[in-house]
């Protein structure tokens, strides 16, 4: 694996702070661009986008297990996630990290 460069490391542990950290790190990554801050903005965008819209919907559906799996999901997923921006590693979280890779490409 590539050694990642500092800065493109400190973009992938800011994309995981909540959906706007997630958008901070798109802005950030514009010039120059890291192929580490691309990948773990994928990841944290789409997951951040993915919590948002199912929280939306049980907003309406009210169902105390299901907000249950909403947040464990969530927060283990994240937590997948932020420790591999951390220590350096490019590894997809599980299920859906590779969807993110092809669906969000606008983020480069």
């Amino acid at each position: 694996m590539e050694a990642e460069h500092p800065r493109g490391k400190t973009i992938a542990i800011v994309a995981y702070l909540t959906m706007l950290g997630a958008l901070i790190a798109i802005t950030m990554n514009a010039e120059p661009k890291y192929e580490f801050a691309r990948f773990h903005t994928r990841q944290a965008f789409g997951l951040h986008l993915g919590f948002l819209g199912f929280a939306l919907f049980l907003s309406q559906w009210w169902h105390p297990y299901a907000w249950i799996g909403l947040y464990t999901c969530y927060f283990v997923l994240w937590i997948y996630g932020f420790l591999g921006a951390v220590q350096g590693r490019k590894k997809s979280v599980p299920l859906v990290g590779d969807y993110f890779q092809r669906w969000f490409l606008f983020i480069n």
